[in-house]
């Protein structure tokens, strides 16, 4: 169980993040267009795992932008923000945004996601929904950088998860 903060307010998540080294587990998550998506479906790539609380937050949309902004110089990576919006909350937020260079993933269904990357917060206000949290894994799906963001409404080191792929 990691301890992080909402305003400086301890709250607790289900777990920890996977170790660097470590095998990432399968997930299945919907698209936009209410398709399941998988890890295997991005095998072969470096994958971002930008995961957060709501796209409806100013420093969840921050973060989603940033990273939609710097995808565009990465080889062979996939950018994934995850998060407990719907599928129709992430699409219209990306259609607003004019986001193409990252995929919206939803854990709306069951939050088996979050459970199984020890993401989802188990206390306080934003019980339910995913911490924030950036995992990078390389082409085999081996963590090589993992971030559990200490204070929620702070934004993740974007720039040292891509450090990691450049």
């Amino acid at each position: 169980m990691a301890t992080i903060t909402i305003g400086g307010n301890e709250i607790s998540t289900s777990g920890t993040l996977p170790e660097i080294g470590s095998q990432e587990p399968d997930f299945k998550l919907k698209k936009a267009d209410l398709s399941e998506a998988s890890l295997n479906d991005y095998k072969g790539k470096r994958v971002i795992l930008n995961i957060f609380p709501s796209v409806d937050t100013d420093v969840c949309a921050t973060s989603v932008k940033n990273f939609n902004k710097r995808a565009t110089e990465l080889d062979n990576t996939a950018v994934l923000c995850i998060s407990r919006d719907t599928p129709f909350a992430q699409k219209r937020f990306a259609s607003d945004e004019g986001l193409e260079n990252v995929v919206n993933l939803s854990d709306v269904i069951d939050g088996s996601f979050g459970k199984d990357y020890g993401l989802t917060m188990t206390s306080g206000p934003l019980a339910g929904f995913h911490s924030r949290a950036v995992v990078v894994l390389n082409e085999e799906g081996k963590v090589i950088y993992n971030e559990q963001v200490p204070e929620i409404a702070d934004e993740p080191n974007y720039l040292a998860a891509l450090k990691t792929l450049l």
